[in-house]
């Protein structure tokens, strides 16, 4: 009955946005109104596979890292579940109402993801501000079992909540990008359909695709993914078949696909594909850069 539910408001909202874009008024929908029946069906799927030895198999432990010279610093925000979320931040250069969200791995915001926020913030011309969201709300993985501690521990709600209160921090003008790495691939994707109207554009390093058509028809913003052939999680079939529902939403997605395994582009990864992660990131800025300018 609740997915019945779920599926009628997703079909409600698709046409709220129609008559919105028809009609004179200049009220914008507000992440909640994307987000008040977000179906978890996704995170669940995930979770569950995350708890296999042969996901936790696919992540090589991180090598250690401490970033010496970070260009931001850590904030808090406010949360619709009554508690307080946290993210690495850096400025735009001058104030500025478009925002990149990036979205961590399974391990947590560690200092490679805040290294990688950096280079993108640079890569960007320093025009967007970029928020690197703590979605583990201070924890930090170092191997696969305290990852897959921590991945068994957290709620879709709290996930939920971290990316609207991000989304509010930015502010009901700002312009949202998105951008993450396999559990933030994922991430990537439904930060991207929460912030509705507020959506430019969507970065997915691999992750679990959205299977729900009227879910995928809520997306405003246009989605790039990196996929390996080798990968497993998710598979070429996956991907293949992420392609067919973007097509049948009606959405802009482009797709590039290495002869890389799973995590080729983790920052963390000891042994990541070096050329596959240097053309990824190329496309990823230049996909970033048209939709932000725009």
């Amino acid at each position: 009955m609740k997915k019945l539910f779920c599926l009628g408001f997703a079909a409600f909202i698709s046409a709220g946005l129609l008559s919105y874009r028809l009609e004179t008024s200049s009220r914008v929908l507000s992440p909640s109104d994307y987000a008040s029946c977000f179906d978890s069906e996704m995170f669940a799927g995930y979770q569950a596979e995350a708890a296999t030895d042969a996901f936790a198999n696919m992540h090589e432990n991180p090598e250690p890292f401490i970033y010496a010279d970070p260009k931001g610093s850590m904030i808090n925000f406010k949360t619709d579940d009554g508690m307080d979320g946290s993210a690495y931040f850096i400025p735009a250069k001058k104030k500025s109402n478009k925002y990149l969200l990036v979205i961590q791995e399974w391990w947590g915001l560690n200092d490679y993801v805040k290294q990688e926020s950096d280079w993108y913030w640079d890569e960007l011309d320093k025009e967007a501000n970029v928020l690197a969201l703590d979605m583990y709300d201070g924890k930090v993985a170092t191997t696969r079992d305290s990852a897959q501690k921590y991945m068994q521990a957290i709620k879709n709600e709290r996930l939920v909540s971290i990316i609207k209160g991000a989304i509010a921090h930015a502010g009901t003008g700002a312009e949202i990008s998105t951008l993450g790495w396999c559990f933030g691939g994922a991430w990537s994707l439904q930060a991207s359909i929460i912030a509705g109207v507020q959506g430019k554009a969507g970065v997915m390093f691999y992750g679990r695709p959205e299977t729900n058509v009227e879910r995928l028809k809520l997306l405003n913003a246009d989605i790039i993914g990196f996929f390996g052939n080798k990968d497993k999680s998710p598979s070429p079939v996956q991907v293949d078949a992420f392609v067919k529902n973007m097509e049948t939403a009606g959405k802009k997605l482009e797709v590039h696909r290495y002869d890389a395994g799973h995590g080729f582009a983790n920052p963390s990864n000891p042994s990541f594909d070096k050329e596959a992660t240097a053309d990824a990131k190329k496309k990823a800025v230049e996909f970033l850069q048209k939709r932000i300018d725009d």
